[in-house]
This record gives structure tokens, sequence and C-alpha cells, in this order.
């Protein structure tokens, strides 16, 4: 854990690293803190490990899948208890992302789905929006699974065997954890792949289709200075991402070999026409080695301070 201030922490986790007691250590040691509210990312076990460790402290989450599954909350426009936050899984954009691809390679008959077996009841909804899609385009859709990092190895292995011609990612923490190694893979198998946040074609991958991190940080600020200022999480339904972007990398296009359609690019919120992590002048949460948070703000100029977290992981 860091200190950043007297008035505001940090701990950054590595998601799908570190086993869940370590989690339940910090958060317990920020409880301990006598703070007054925790604001989680990385992912829905770092919401947990925070939930767990108080029934009293509001926290707001940003999470992966759904969080009434997952025992966060009792409902997303009721949540009850301390816990609100905003759920970024939208399966809905999943079906949207296999249409994407396979109008970015037109050629395309057999697209696959890589899902995380660890989040089996997310993987199941994804597969059965994306089966339903790829079914009235006549298209075929294996589905591969990958819950660590040699497991993602083992199914590009097996992509390859199936002579696939395009991958849609699945958005999960672990993935976005573990997003240099997908992008990297998919490079040296010259595999064309959709992923679901900017982050992935800014490190190199082809194409995003998702909810901006940016924003949803921004979302997050909101909710938390709402409850500094008396609002209860049990009252704040958990949201999705307000907004949704599209981000081409031409770079990485080019490499394999991929003229991209003009009705993609005049859709393109970002186009990336050279590779690099970040765009200059861009500002964006601290996504760095897939890393989760826990930040919390205490009693002592809270308002403040929370906004100079904002501003630290924005």
């Amino acid at each position: 854990m860091e200190a950043c201030s007297s008035a505001h922490y940090w701990a950054r986790i590595p998601v799908g690293r570190e086993p869940f007691y370590q989690l339940s250590a910090l958060a317990a040691d920020l409880v301990g803190r006598k703070v007054d509210l925790i604001a989680t990312s990385g992912g829905d076990l770092v919401a947990l490990a925070a939930r767990n460790a108080t029934s009293t402290i509001p926290i707001v989450f940003i999470g992966g899948s759904d969080p009434v599954e997952r025992g966060l909350v009792a409902s997303l426009a009721r949540p009850g208890g301390n816990v609100t936050g905003f759920s970024s899984l939208l399966v809905e954009l999943f079906p949207k992302r296999l249409e994407l691809l396979s109008e970015l390679v037109p050629q395309a008959r057999v697209i696959a789905l890589l899902v995380n077996p660890n989040s089996a009841s997310a993987a199941a909804r994804i597969t059965r929006e994306v089966q339903d899609t790829a079914r009235t385009r006549g298209m075929q859709l294996p589905i591969l699974k990958a819950g660590t990092e040699n497991e993602i190895d083992a199914a590009f292995a097996t992509l390859l065997q199936l002579h696939v011609d395009g991958l849609v990612v699945s958005s999960e923490p672990f993935f976005t954890s573990r997003r240099e190694q997908l992008v990297g893979v998919a490079a040296r198998h010259a595999v064309p792949a959709i992923y679901a946040l900017r982050e992935f074609p800014a490190s190199g991958g082809l194409i995003s289709y998702g909810p901006s991190v940016t924003s949803t940080f921004r979302q997050l600020g909101i909710y938390a200075g709402r409850i500094l200022k008396g609002a209860k999480p049990a009252d704040l339904p958990v949201q999705p991402p307000t907004t949704v972007e599209l981000v081409i990398n031409l770079n990485t296009a080019k490499t394999l070999g991929l003229t991209v359609p003009l009705s993609i690019l005049a859709r393109a919120d970002e186009v990336i026409e050279y590779p690099v992590s970040t765009r200059p002048g861009r500002s964006e949460p601290n996504m760095e080695g897939g890393y989760g948070a826990l930040g919390v703000v205490p009693a002592v100029e809270a308002e403040r301070p929370l906004w100079a977290w904002i501003a630290a992981v924005r």
C-alpha cells in the first residue's frame, strides 16, 4: 500500500495473480484506518474483498461481471447495504463486436470467442448472445476458454488448429490484466481480434468496442462525491458505463494486411496511426500490469482528497 497523502491511501493489486486472502488483508487494513469511503477497480474480487471487510463504510466499485450474481448487491436498481457502483459487462455489446470484426474481415467464416471459465455465468451469457448473432450470419463460433496465463497460450494453439479467421475476446478483468500477452500472441499468429477496451488497441491490438475506462472513472468519482455529501449507496442504482467507444489501430490493421472500411473509420471515436501505448495529451486510468485498486478517502478534508485520488488514477 502506498500512502499518497495524509488524507488518502492507494493500494494496487495484480488482478488474477494475487490470492484472495491478500486482497482481504489489504481491505481490512484500509477499514482499520476508519475511512469515509472505499473505491475499487480491477474486478469483482477487489470489490468483494472490500465488502467482506466492512458492512458500514460506503463502497463504490467498477466491476466486470454481474454484481448481483457475485453477491455484491441485492439488485441493480436497489443495491441495498453499503455497496454500489458500475458494471462494465454489457453483454449486449458482444454481438456488435462480432459484427464489427466480420465487417473488418469480410471473408471470415469461423470466428472464435475467448471466455474465462472462472466467470462461468458471465461466460454462458456472453456465449449465448454471440452464438445467436453468429448463427444468423451463417458463421461458425468455436468457444475457447482460458483462466490462466498458460491457458491463453493453449487457447491460441487450439485457435490455430481450427483455422479461425478472427477472435472476439471477452470483457474480463483477467484478460485486461493479460492484455500484453493477448495482443502479443494475436500479433505473433496474425489473428485479427476485437477487444472490449481501448487499452488493447493502444497496446497494439487491432480494434476495440466497449466502455470508456476514463469516463467510467469519472462516473465513479461523481458517485463517491454524492455519497460523501450524504447519499446512501443503497439508494444509488448500479449503472452501466455511459460512454461506449470504437477504437481502431491502423498500424496493426496494415500489419495484418487488412483494409479498414470507411464505414468503420467514420464511426471510430479514435484512430491510432502509430504503435504507441497512449496518445499524447490523453489522460488515462493507470492500467499498468492490469492492476486493480483499492482507494480510500478518510474523514479529514474528504472532498478535496477524493478528487486528488480520481486525478491520480484518471
